[in-house]
């Protein structure tokens, strides 16, 4: 099939090229705007009041886990700066069409727009370079845009460099720092800088942005897989796309949940539940068989207690907040039998049962024998139970 599809289109030489030019989903579904950007609309919401007063800050510092948007976020900014079309030449947030500067700064390779990554430049050189150059107007845009990423990873000395520029620049030039590391950045740059912390993404949103995803790929994928990628993901767009792509790998195509669960070495969630219940029953044969089961499956035995710990917390939180249960990530089953749970078993119970689960894991993680140490540990919570 595909060797057909190559031929057809090796006159234009389009299907080889395809072929070649590869791009992982990472980086195709890179928002381009502001309105792509999900889950940080606190920040859109200041930047917008921002540019539409013409209060534009002189450098803006990044913040968050890795994957949730600060580089993407920080060229949409380069872009917004340097807005220019026919009808608009100045800085906005509406960058619906395409502006003259937009596609270069999107790809990086703007002569007005320099990007740095201060891992590979901890200097005072590299910063020393940027202070010389900072005088000299931009080019051809609005604003000389600096973008400085992983910027905590800088020498005290290259800070300091900085200071003065940051405090008085040019008004042709602009700084958006980046960094997974606010504590490491000094006070003394913080406080010259507009700080922005773009928050980890819901699971929620997650799920419907990965389901948009697979069906512009024309990939089938079920909800069950979607949930365990979005879970998987810790709140990171990123690391949950290079799933993702991960998985329409394993699976050839089509993605199916057992798949991705093995992909994953996770366990099944239903078994999960199984498991717990067996253990509140007091029932150590059917819990230790429920494991032996999983572990032959191919999960490992921390991952299976660490699941464990998950429900628990589940139906402890349900306990407290029944509308938790309105969660994408959770498949039906974990729905029902968390609700079910959370109504039977007090607090004392629960809290009990989590302290051994995390002595547990403890243990499991630093045993010479996990599968064992894991069985032990079950043992002791079904007789506590």
């Amino acid at each position: 099939m595909e060797h057909s599809s190559g031929t057809n289109t090796a006159a234009s030489g389009s299907g080889t090229e395809a072929q070649a030019a590869y791009r992982v989903l990472a980086r195709k579904y890179r928002p381009k705007d502001f309105t792509d950007l999900i889950g940080q609309e606190p920040m859109v919401r200041t930047l917008t009041n921002a540019f539409s007063t013409g209060r534009i800050a002189q450098a803006w510092m990044l913040t968050g886990v890795r994957g949730v948007g600060k580089t993407t976020t920080a060229r949409i900014l380069a872009r917004a700066l340097n807005y220019k079309t026919d009808k608009i030449d100045r800085p906005t947030i509406d960058l619906t069409a395409p502006g003259e500067h937009c596609q270069a700064i999107m790809e990086g390779r703007h002569v007005d727009v320099i990007e740095m990554d201060a891992a590979s430049h901890t200097g005072i050189d590299d910063i020393r370079e940027i202070i010389e150059q900072v005088r000299y107007r931009p080019v051809s845009a609005r604003y000389k845009v600096y973008i400085i990423d992983e910027v905590h990873m800088l020498s005290n000395q290259a800070f300091n460099g900085l200071l003065k520029t940051l405090e008085e620049p040019p008004a042709h030039v602009k700084f958006i720092f980046a960094t997974t590391e606010i504590r490491k950045v000094p006070i003394t740059v913080l406080s010259r800088c507009q700080r922005f912390d773009l928050r980890r993404i819901d699971s929620g949103l997650l799920v419907t942005h990965f389901r948009n995803v697979s069906a512009q790929e024309g990939i089938s994928i079920d909800d069950e897989s979607l949930a365990m990628i979005a879970r998987a993901a810790e709140g990171s767009v990123r690391d949950g796309l290079s799933l993702l792509d991960q998985a329409i790998a394993h699976g050839g195509g089509a993605v199916d949940a057992e798949a991705v669960r093995s992909m994953l070495g996770l366990a099944d969630r239903s078994r999960i539940v199984g498991l717990f219940g067996a253990l509140m029953g007091g029932d150590v044969a059917a819990a230790l068989a429920n494991f032996r089961d999983q572990y032959d499956s191919g999960a490992s035995p921390a991952v299976i207690l660490t699941d464990l710990a998950d429900f628990t917390h589940l139906v402890t939180r349900l306990k407290f907040v029944p509308e938790a249960a309105e969660d994408p990530s959770l498949t039906q089953t974990e729905r029902e039998s968390g609700a079910d749970y959370a109504g039977k078993l007090s607090t004392v119970v629960l809290s009990r049962v989590w302290q051994m689960l995390l002595k547990g894991i403890t243990e499991t993680d630093t045993s010479s024998r996990p599968a064992a140490a894991a069985e032990m540990a079950l043992i002791r919570i079904a007789h506590a139970a």
